[in-house]
């Protein structure tokens, strides 16, 4: 699976550019604020429509444009694709595969990437949510029935809330309570259902790999926690998931109605990380928390290759300066085989290390590779 060209126009800080990358490694080289992280966000957007950076389409289009246009060729299982997206100011993006109008769910399997940025050391020092995102990004490029399910949970989950909200000024509302704890359970269990065996991959691959990358015997553990009732979703199917979160739901009634808030579902769920059995949010080391968050990224890059039986191409983002030259040489031996972009300010020896195609960026223009139209 590999991107072979990306042409932009109106998108970020590009005007109207074009470039072609290498099916190996591409090294994307520029001072800070040209452009690099804006060219791996299109090409991550062409996995699944969603950016890594913000939940507004509005913020894609370029200042003073009114719209914008991103257009990439991949290839993958021997077929090529056309993947565009047009945004405009104010309207709902318009996305097409081989001049087709499509879905996001449509673009399952067309693109798979997995990105490893700075910010990804949130998955070991921050908030259950980011680790949620984490899940929620990568199993969506795997499966569509889990990215519609995601998506049919978050709506009726923001339903449910202003139900509980406004049930005082309007009870009549609580007539039809039962109908949305009724949606959030069949969502919820798919959820849990395809969270619970992605986790019980990423665990045993993260080990691993972190083992590896410590070089002294330190175990890593990622340990899926979801609602109370379903203490074992992974010996699970299903439709068991579900009656056990609609049972859940009616014994948490009262409670949520006092509360004014939806108190429990997997929106609350979380990956609990330990290295050597403490807590890593709490106890690692800065070190620590660099190779766990290393370790994961490099875990999902494996679960993407075994489930489709081939690799992601893989984004690190202005990610190997941050790392000790340990870390490093360990990254770099290990991405061959597959597509990789890798944005840095200085080339320093990657490119006569990986053999990588080097592109340059500057004031949202590419050379070496790539043709601003």
């Amino acid at each position: 699976m590999i991107v072979t060209g990306l042409s932009l126009k109106g998108f970020r800080n590009y005007e109207e550019a074009y470039c072609e990358f290498s099916d190996g490694i591409n090294i994307i080289c520029g001072k800070n604020a040209q452009g690099k992280t804006n060219l791996l966000e299109a090409v991550y957007l062409l996995a699944g429509a969603r950016s890594f950076r913000t939940r507004t389409d509005d913020d894609l289009i370029g200042f003073g444009k009114n719209t914008a246009l991103v257009r990439g060729l991949a290839q993958a299982d021997g077929r090529e694709s056309e993947i565009e997206f047009l945004y405009r100011r104010g309207c709902r993006k318009i996305i097409t595969v081989n001049g087709v109008k499509k879905t996001p769910s449509a673009l399952s399997g067309l693109v798979r990437t997995v990105l490893f940025s700075p910010s990804d050391l949130e998955l070991v020092r921050g908030g259950a949510a980011a680790r949620r995102r984490f899940m929620d990004l990568a199993i969506c490029q795997l499966r569509p029935r889990y990215a519609a399910a995601l998506t049919e949970y978050n709506k009726l989950l923001a339903h449910k809330t202003r139900i509980l909200r406004d049930k005082d000024k309007k009870p009549s509302l609580l007539d039809v309570l039962h109908e949305f704890n009724d949606g959030m359970a069949r969502a919820g269990a798919a959820i849990i259902f395809y969270r619970s065996a992605w986790c019980d991959k990423l665990s045993s691959s993260a080990a691993r790999i972190h083992a590896d990358i410590s070089g002294c015997g330190e175990i890593l553990t990622a340990g899926y926690h979801t609602v109370s009732s379903v203490p074992e979703p992974r010996q699970m199917k299903m439709g068991q998931i579900y009656d056990l979160l609609l049972e859940h739901a009616a014994q948490h009634r009262e409670a949520e109605l006092a509360s004014g808030l939806c108190l429990s579902g997997p929106h609350k769920d979380e990956i609990e990380l330990t290295i050597d059995g403490a807590e890593a949010r709490g106890f690692a080391s800065q070190g620590q928390a660099r190779t766990a968050a290393l370790s994961l990224k490099l875990a999902e890059r494996d679960i993407s290759e075994q489930d489709a039986g081939d690799m992601p191409v893989l984004l690190l983002d202005d990610v190997l300066s941050e790392l000790d030259d340990a870390r490093r040489d360990f990254v770099l031996n290990r991405i061959t085989g597959g597509q990789v972009l890798i944005t840095c300010c200085q080339n320093d020896g990657i490119a006569e290390l990986t053999g990588g195609k080097v592109l340059g960026i500057h004031a949202g223009r590419i050379t070496g590779g790539g043709l601003t139209l």
